[in-house]
């Protein structure tokens, strides 16, 4: 079986796409699907549809078309689920069960678009950064085209226009939310990235091929916004065991598994194999209870950034908080006396650097049960913290001292019983990362506890104060183990 694919923590810039679908949000049907199983152009840039059922019969109607097989043991709705379009249990289900199976023909990738070939035959200039322009391409075209077989599949996308993801936020509300959690950053990237990208490699495509690509699609914001949705409803089919060394796969759109939901304790998840797509249960599922996808091990802080929404505390248990590397260091020289002792931390900082243990965007990253950078920070503390004589021979060394020792993990139970210097060190830390917020952890303990309160957040408030939230607990929790 396919695990997930997993993102890795970064920085920002423009993210790898993800193994499943957004949540959906005040989703409107694009186009509504005309009579019978006939497909339904898109009149240039659509805004809004048909009912719900009509949107839903029009796709299930395609998907028989097309050979996607939903088992009947489940329904397209959206009663019952957490948000928007997603998919529930008519009958009991059990581990093992094909909930649907979709066939690679049904796949929408720049390989089964219309204009496939074209896209093939450019792809030297096609290349970009995120690796996402010939499906964005395809998307653009496809929309825009009155006669497109993919319709039926469009309806229930979301409307662009209503993305929550915060790259949609008036940069203020965004940074005034947000502060502290590195997703602000984690935007201004992909908002530079997403321009150059557009401005260097896209329009030049679409205005060079005008035939194909009409004026309406030729737009920056709608290119961010399908930028957006590939970033939320895309997958990425993992690369086998003994290929780690490749570029990943490109995105591909996955009908049918991208109308589910998220949460971290999922109960399906999606096999591949060389003719289908199947989503299996991984759970029992009771009649009626929603069926839920995985996008992998996702913190809030990534599902608010790349998927506009954030699971309620304490729900996501891959949750995360980050201690930015160059804040320990911050952390370390507060600790100094004197200029040369000030000199020989930023030597010991440059060793770290060599060794590639640390880097000037890089975070480490702090888990409820664990330290997902366990080696990087143990090593930190170890080469900031060793007397200066130990230093001289540790680099001397090349940082091949001695053998980690059982006592120096970072465990969060083991934490406690760490070097007093360590603990110190790993304090002063959190304490600095705390700073970066606008409020502390009781301002944020107090509008949760007040339901009548958090009832009259905007939607925005309340998923960045589950996001912020979270952090902090982690956090917390790290400045009672290292007291």
């Amino acid at each position: 079986m396919a695990a997930p694919a997993k993102r890795a923590r970064t920085s920002g810039g423009l993210p790898l796409p993800a193994p499943c679908s957004v949540l959906r949000l005040a989703r409107a049907p694009l186009s509504p699907p005309g009579p019978g199983c006939g497909f339904t152009p898109l009149a240039a840039w659509p805004s809004g549809g048909d009912s719900d059922g009509d949107a839903v019969s029009g796709f299930l109607c395609w998907c028989a078309g097309v050979g996607l097989e939903l088992s009947p043991k489940v329904a397209v709705s959206r009663q019952g689920t957490v948000a928007g379009y997603g998919m529930v249990a008519r009958e009991s289900v059990q581990p093992g069960e094909v909930l649907f199976a979709v066939p690679r023909s049904a796949l929408l990738s720049p390989h089964t678009c219309s204009i496939s070939g074209l896209l093939e035959r450019e792809r030297g200039a096609l290349q970009s950064l995120s690796g996402w322009v010939p499906l964005l391409l395809a998307l653009l075209h496809e929309l825009q085209s009155p006669a497109s077989p993919w319709s039926p599949y469009f309806a229930l996308w979301p409307e662009l226009g209503r993305l929550e993801h915060p790259m949609f936020w008036p940069e203020e509300e965004r940074r005034r939310l947000l502060k502290g959690t590195g997703v602000p950053e984690a935007v201004e990237k992909d908002l530079v990235n997403i321009s150059s990208e557009y401005h260097s490699i896209v329009l030049p495509f679409m205005e060079a091929h005008s035939d194909l690509f009409s004026p309406t699609v030729r737009s920056l914001e709608l290119y961010r916004q399908l930028v957006a949705l590939v970033m939320s409803y895309s997958f990425q089919e993992p690369l086998e065991e003994d290929d780690d060394e490749k570029e990943p796969n490109s995105p591909l759109m996955v009908p049918a598994a991208d109308l589910l939901n998220h949460i971290a304790n999922y109960n399906a998840n999606l096999e591949y194999s060389a003719d289908y797509l199947r989503m299996v249960a991984t759970q029992p599922i009771r009649k009626g209870h929603e069926i839920f996808n995985t996008y992998g091990q996702m913190a809030n802080w990534q599902l608010i950034h790349m998927y506009g929404f954030a699971e309620p505390y304490p729900d996501n248990t891959d949750d995360t908080a980050d201690i930015q590397m160059v804040t320990v260091r911050d952390a370390a020289l507060q600790g100094t006396k004197d200029e040369a002792e000030k000199l020989l931390l930023c030597e010991r900082w440059d060793f770290l650097c060599k060794l590639e243990m640390v880097g000037e965007e890089g975070a480490f990253v702090i888990g409820h049960e664990e330290v997902l950078t366990e080696e990087e920070l143990a090593t930190t503390l170890k080469v900031l913290c060793m007397p200066a004589e130990e230093f001289r021979n540790y680099k001397e060394q090349a940082g091949q001292g001695e053998e980690a020792r059982e006592e120096d993990s970072l465990t969060i139970t083991n934490i406690p019983k760490l070097q007093a210097s360590w603990k110190r060190l790993l304090r002063d830390s959190v304490l600095l990362t705390l700073q970066t917020y606008a409020t502390d952890l009781k301002t944020e303990q107090d509008l949760l506890s007040n339901k009548e309160v958090y009832a009259k957040l905007s939607w925005r408030e309340q998923q960045a104060l589950q996001v912020r939230y979270g952090q902090k607990m982690i956090l917390h929790q790290l400045l009672e183990l290292t007291s």
